[in-house]
């Protein structure tokens, strides 16, 4: 089924050409009658467990000003808070409740290596994070209550107040301002300064988009070509003459070593797209704790519960799997290269066409032995697992 557009009157095509990377859109009612599925009270629960990144921003009523506290909380961290003037924030509450893709899906008119995460914000009223500035394209989803957002564009201030646990804004002029209504919706490319304050208790869903910092992307594809070079090859010299000033690189060796270092780092196209594959869908060692712990399943057991179609597989959202359509097609798969046989490749192409999968179409994928034993180790791996219902989705389900 065709999932409705989140972008309202535009098309998914005008916006990337017109608005993604360039300029802000306010878009009212890109989720008609949402209510949020997650209330303040168990966003401050999950704040509280362990290995969740969460986070309580304090304008007033902490040590200093502007104090950031890191979770896990504990129930007297909330008793103790002041009525208003701080803000909780939760990251990657898609890999922590999973149910939640099916919001993140609906943005999936971008490419998945981008999409980041899914935070989830609460505010008293009054309560924000100040006048500042992200360096990734987001997704301000309206949840619960009201929110006035304010933004300055062209933007014309980018200095920071020393000293503060966050980066605030020094000066900030607003150009354009609006209140948001749950299932209203503001979209802003990265370095758009913004402040958003809670007209009265607030939730705001942010999507945010990743994108590589080129030097860490470099190192990452340079890291993976040094491992493939003979780890034994060493430097060695060529005809050597007395030398007049033993502290000078002779021209003679610095093309040596030139030679030498270009050689580890040479890649031709194909081997480039591999490696950078490889860099962007590596996993963070911090997201080991999104993966389940699930007791393997043999193929008949795997076959059998989904031929039951009680139950709904779905894509482990902190799994990162990118299809690569080479000559010889290969999945990149947290941070390695799965070269894929024909048998394999429907399964592939499933995985990472859809998130949430239909078990028609798996038991289709998996008629062979060969694709039958490869989808069961990935859910031994927990690359997949069965959908949990915590939420009430019904919404989401229906559109």
């Amino acid at each position: 089924m065709a999932m409705a557009s989140v972008l309202g009157q535009i098309s998914a095509a005008e916006f990337l050409r017109d608005f993604w990377q360039k300029k802000p859109l306010l878009i009212r009612q890109a989720f008609p009658n949402f209510i949020s599925p997650l209330s303040p009270e168990e966003l401050a629960g999950l704040a509280c467990e362990d290995d969740v990144p969460a986070r309580l921003i304090l304008e007033r009523g902490g040590v200093r000003p502007w104090q950031l506290k890191q979770g896990p909380f504990t129930e007297e961290d909330f008793t103790s808070l002041p009525e208003d003037g701080y803000s909780l924030l939760v990251t990657d509450c898609d890999k922590l409740i999973p149910d939640l893709m099916q919001l993140v899906e609906r943005f999936r008119f971008l490419p998945d290596w981008r999409i980041d995460d899914l935070m989830i914000s609460y505010a008293p009223p009054g309560g924000s994070v100040g006048a500042h500035i992200d360096e990734y394209d987001v997704f301000l989803l309206q949840g619960m209550g009201q929110r006035r957002w304010m933004i300055e564009y062209p933007v014309a201030h980018t200095e920071f107040v020393p000293g503060l646990d966050i980066r605030l804004l020094s000066e900030f002029s607003p150009t354009d301002e609006w209140v948001l209504a749950p299932g209203d919706m503001l979209y802003l490319p990265p370095g758009v300064p913004h402040h958003g304050v809670a007209v009265d208790a607030c939730m705001t869903y942010s999507i945010g988009f990743r994108a590589p910092i080129w030097h860490e992307l470099a190192a990452g594809v340079a890291d993976r070509l040094q491992l493939r070079a003979n780890q034994a090859d060493r430097y060695a010299d060529g005809a050597l003459s007395p030398q007049e000033n033993p502290g000078a690189l002779e021209a003679d060796t610095s093309q040596r070593l030139r030679d030498g270092v270009r050689a580890i780092l040479n890649a031709d196209d194909a081997l480039l797209d591999q490696l950078i594959a490889e860099t962007l869908s590596e996993r963070p060692l911090d997201h080991a704790a999104f993966y389940p712990q699930q007791e393997p399943l043999t193929v008949a057991e795997l076959r059998a519960e989904l031929a039951v179609g009680e139950e709904r597989l779905m894509r482990t959202p902190a799994a990162r799997l990118i299809w690569v359509d080479a000559a010889q097609p290969y999945l990149s798969h947290d941070g390695s290269r799965i070269d894929l046989t024909p048998e394999q490749r429907p399964l592939a192409r499933l995985l990472t066409r859809t998130v949430f999968f239909d078990s028609a179409e798996v038991l289709a994928a998996i008629e062979t032995p060969q694709a039958a034993a490869w989808l069961a180790q990935l859910y031994a791996e927990g690359v997949v697992q069965w959908q949990p219902r915590l939420l009430d989705m019904a919404e989401f389900d229906a559109q």
